[in-house]
């Protein structure tokens, strides 16, 4: 009996801790991983620090965002709607690559007279138009009406980010063949696996769902399913603000950056922030109002494709660099998007809420 009453005070407590850990609240997370890291990396040392980061970067993509996922996809029907969506955004994602590869031809024409030069620029900026949409897009998971629809396309892009890119990286353009001309996949065993251990969760939701009827309401470990997936929205936004090195954003840096006149590494950054925080989010916005307009597509829809449209890149492309994509580059991108996407990012976050709310 005593066990039972502890069992129903525990699920109160986590039942009143979710609200505090979901929607706007779980924004500040940035500034604290920011923070924190920033401390910690003076106390024990950057290179330690990010280690331990990494690690815990892997457990939430292996635990946590698949929790997250499999709760979203338990309390849906997976209905006409959900897959008309499904279709929309393998189409969105496959034209923002094609969108890359086209602005990197162009502009790798600037970048060097060199074919390979050339060819480790394209790769490079493709490869950087993979969103951080399991981490900092998270917390779009947040609000009710765009939840479904934001987890749908974070799986799919998992896929594209791990399966579909290097894929087309190691076969186009054959950097993934050894000495005695056998082809092998330089990325991890487990990155490999990982779009197809996550696409585990939805369908196995959706089937328990649909035959069972099943939902986190019907059993008391519902409760704990749901917290579980509330506390990966703020863990994986303190993720993101760990991310970002803060000897890269300093004032001299930033100069550098947008003003410096010489190439290479900046340059290189350069176009692909002015590919992935202007044209990119200019194109969805143009192409979701205009189907807005004709009323395609419902406003939900066109909300998680533009907020997706201008998160940071993602740091997860870092295990990419094994198919010849520039390991500084990629870095410095991925620090300088975040830091410029955490306030569009917060505002549209805000005003979404507002509206679906």
């Amino acid at each position: 009996m005593c066990f039972h009453i502890g069992e129903d005070t525990i699920l109160e407590m986590l039942n009143d801790v979710i609200p505090y850990i979901s929607g706007l609240w779980t924004l500040p997370w940035i500034a604290v991983g920011f923070a924190v890291t920033l401390i910690l990396s003076r106390i024990y040392g950057e290179e330690r620090i990010h280690r331990g980061m990494k690690k815990i970067g892997l457990i939430l993509l292996f635990i946590f965002i698949p929790i997250l996922v499999f709760k979203l996809f338990l309390n849906i029907d997976f209905r006409e709607e959900e897959i008309d969506f499904v279709i929309v955004s393998c189409a969105t994602i496959t034209l923002l690559y094609a969108l890359a590869y086209v602005f990197a031809r162009n502009r790798a024409q600037k970048i060097s007279t060199e074919k390979e030069t050339r060819i480790h620029f394209i790769k490079t900026v493709v490869v950087n138009q993979g969103r951080s949409a399991a981490f900092f897009g998270s917390a779009i998971l947040a609000i009710d009406e765009l939840k479904i629809f934001a987890a749908i396309y974070l799986t799919l892009l998992g896929i594209f980010l791990f399966s579909a890119v290097p894929y087309l990286l190691s076969v186009l353009h054959q950097k993934g063949v050894t000495n005695d001309g056998k082809r092998r996949n330089p990325l991890p065993r487990f990155l490999r696996i990982y779009p197809w251990y996550l696409l585990v969760f939805p369908i196995s939701a959706v089937l328990i769902h649909s035959h069972t009827g099943i939902t986190t309401t019907s059993y008391d470990w519902g409760t704990v399913l749901n917290f579980l997936g509330a506390v990966t929205i703020p863990a994986a936004l303190y993720y993101v603000g760990a991310g970002i090195h803060v000897d890269d954003i300093r004032k001299k840096e930033l100069k550098k950056l947008f003003f410096g006149k010489d190439g290479g590494e900046l340059l290189w950054v350069r176009y692909i922030m002015l590919l992935t925080m202007v044209i990119t989010p200019v194109i969805v916005v143009c192409a979701c109002g205009v189907l807005l307009f004709f009323d395609i597509i419902p406003l939900t829809w066109a909300a998680v494709l533009i907020i997706n449209s201008i998160l940071p890149i993602t740091s997860t492309n870092m295990f990419l660099v094994p198919y010849g994509i520039d390991r500084k580059v990629t870095a410095l991108s991925v620090t300088w998007t975040t830091f410029f996407s955490i306030p569009v990012f917060v505002i549209l976050l805000y005003l979404f809420s507002v509206a679906f709310g």
